[in-house]
């Protein structure tokens, strides 16, 4: 762990060359062609995408409106390419945190370009900075475009239970609500997020139960095979049809057991970014998580 962490400090601090020998296993490329490319590759092995634009936490207007522009780009895009795929943003892209009303009106205007399209956005939960301003633009949207909007939830903020039962009031709709459940990856005090690895894991599978009981519909974002096997006897318990969960990795991620899922028949989903701040992007998560560098490391040698 202490070997983890003294690289992932002097990461940003090395040549962009270098660290993309660590992130080239985990992201599609910098440009919209890169991310299309990937996406087709996936459908062709009836594995379903998720397309996720780089970049956060910006303020500067220029950079926020080249993010909007781009993703309208996007969903042309994948229309023209007859993807099948969602859309994942982040709203700090957006300016959520200087402004969250003109933020919420430019994922409006993405939201509604994909509604047209028949295509679906997810809203990324950020940190706990962002948790209620993220839920609110997520309650406005759905009310709007149920079909088409999407949220996160984390498991390891010990108020994720309780924020998916506030959410039931809004799952009496045709389309059932659709959460995607990961554990999560910022670091958060203790007073509001679980630390150890058993408590994390607990809550995953005590709110995807929650979900389940209550007809939402999961996306079940996980890598760890203990929660997979949890999850797996969750919906064998409840007898939840193939329509109403499906499995999400991340682009280059333990592939072999991704295999093992699409291969027993159930739904995958695999989120591809791209982006010119896949440097940022990375050196950043590592920060974050430096438990990830065992897997980076492993890019040096391994191509997906």
């Amino acid at each position: 762990m202490f070997l983890n962490k003294a690289i992932a400090g002097i990461l940003p601090l090395l040549p962009k060359r270098f660290i993309w020998i660590f992130s080239r296993r985990y992201i599609a490329g910098e440009k919209l062609d890169d991310a299309l490319f990937a996406s087709k590759e996936f459908n062709k092995k009836g594995i379903k995408a998720s397309i996720d634009l780089l970049g956060e936490y910006q303020t500067k207007a220029e950079k926020i409106e080249y993010y909007k522009s781009e993703y309208l780009k996007i969903v042309e895009e994948a229309a023209r390419n007859n993807l099948d795929t969602t859309f994942s943003l982040k709203p700090t892209m957006f300016g959520l945190l200087t402004d969250a009303q003109k933020c919420y009106q430019r994922i409006y205007d993405i939201v509604k370009k994909a509604a047209g399209k028949n295509y679906f956005v997810r809203i990324d939960m950020e940190d706990s900075n962002c948790t209620d301003l993220e839920i609110d633009l997520f309650k406005k949207l759905y009310t709007l475009f149920p079909d088409n909007i999407g949220l996160v939830f984390q498991s390891y903020l010990r108020r994720t239970l309780d924020d998916m039962k506030m959410l039931k009031e809004y799952n009496t709709n045709n389309t059932p609500v659709n959460i995607r459940l990961c554990k999560g990856i910022y670091i958060e005090p203790e007073e509001i997020a679980y630390i150890r690895h058993d408590e994390i894991n607990h809550n995953f599978l005590e709110v995807l139960e929650y979900m389940f009981q209550n007809s939402f519909y999961a996306a079940i974002a996980t890598h760890d095979k203990e929660l997979i096997d949890g999850s797996l006897d969750l919906i064998t318990r409840y007898n939840i049809p193939r329509s109403g969960y499906e499995f999400q990795m991340l682009y280059g991620v333990t592939p072999e057991l991704r295999k093992s899922i699409t291969d027993s028949g159930h739904t995958m989903r695999v989120y591809i970014p791209y982006g010119k701040d896949w440097f940022n992007y990375s050196t950043r998560r590592l920060k974050e998580n430096p438990k990830m560098m065992s897997h980076l490391i492993k890019a040096l040698f391994v191509r997906k």
